[in-house]
């Protein structure tokens, strides 16, 4: 079952992709990448970082609007 952990206004998402990481500031290009096994961080406008471990997946960007699908996402 499909479900959000995470939804809000962020200044940056930082996410392993499958050749690295990959960094989304606001106004990025649009960007589909493939995710691996590893580490997702969100900086709230706050400044406060929530971190997540995510497995394998897909990052997309349009927008100002970052999506990640993964089978499995789980806060730290």
């Amino acid at each position: 079952m499909a479900e959000a952990v995470f939804s809000g206004a962020a200044r940056l998402v930082v996410a392993t992709a499958v050749d690295g990481e990959v960094g989304v500031l606001p106004d990025h290009a649009p960007l589909v990448s493939a995710l691996g096994d590893g580490s997702l961080r969100i900086t709230g406008e706050d400044g406060k970082v929530t971190r997540f471990r995510a497995s394998g997946g897909f990052l997309h960007v349009l927008h100002n609007r970052v999506t990640v699908l993964t089978s499995e996402c789980v806060r730290l």
